[in-house]
């Protein structure tokens, strides 16, 4: 039997949902949109069309849409060569690996980004794979990626569980069929979390793989 461990990035691996919080911040404001950091950082999670939709409204100037994920992309490349991970966070990868699961991470990042996000994670000996949001026709919280998290590991919907840090990463999980834990590091208060389907919350990374045999694979 195979079984996974599919872990979103940003916020749940990597401390980095703040430094996407101003970077999109800063960049809605070159395109003279006033935008609140609070509901940037409500928004983080979601791809950056959707992200943009739902903060700006679908009757937007759509045709700026490029121009204003561009500018977020060019903003936080500045941060790559120092984006945090969590503490425990490739520790919990590797525990998970030693107890026989694939692990398979499913973010919206991509190319020199992801590049920067798996050398702070640096766990990329026990990484089997990604499901960017650029392989599915709708990022979170859609399942598409949960689904093509999947597929990648080879692994049924009951025998995996998924790891994010937002309400986003929560609703995709529980439309996949997929068991899901979440970790508020991310910033994203634990009633939201546990209302989106969460089974269980932890603090960070490392207090996940303090409980990891005790609660998280207890019965599995």
């Amino acid at each position: 039997m195979t079984r996974a461990a599919l872990f979103d990035v940003d916020g749940t691996l990597t401390d980095t949902n703040h430094l996407h919080v101003i970077t999109w911040w800063e960049a809605f404001r070159q395109a003279g949109q006033q935008v609140a950091m609070h509901d940037i950082h409500r928004a983080v999670g979601l791809g950056s069309t959707d992200l943009i939709a739902h903060l700006l409204g679908e009757d937007r100037d759509s045709s700026r849409d490029q121009e204003i994920s561009d500018a977020h992309s060019t903003l936080y490349a500045t941060y790559f060569d120092r984006l945090p991970a969590l503490e425990g966070a490739s520790d919990l990868l590797h525990a998970l690996h030693d107890r026989g699961r694939r692990i398979v991470l499913a973010t919206s990042a991509g190319g020199s980004e992801l590049s920067a996000l798996r050398r702070a994670i640096d766990a990329d000996d026990v990484i089997v794979g990604i499901a960017s949001a650029d392989d599915v026709s709708s990022g979170k919280p859609a399942p598409d990626p949960v689904h093509h998290a999947l597929e990648i590991a080879e692994c049924a919907p009951e025998d995996a569980l998924f790891v994010g840090d937002t309400v986003w990463d929560m609703r995709a999980a529980s439309r996949a069929g997929v068991r899901s834990f979440a970790l508020l590091s991310g910033g994203i208060p634990r009633g939201d979390l546990e209302e989106a389907g969460a089974s269980a919350v932890y603090a960070n990374p490392a207090e996940m793989l303090s409980r990891l045999d005790s609660e998280v694979l207890a019965g599995t």
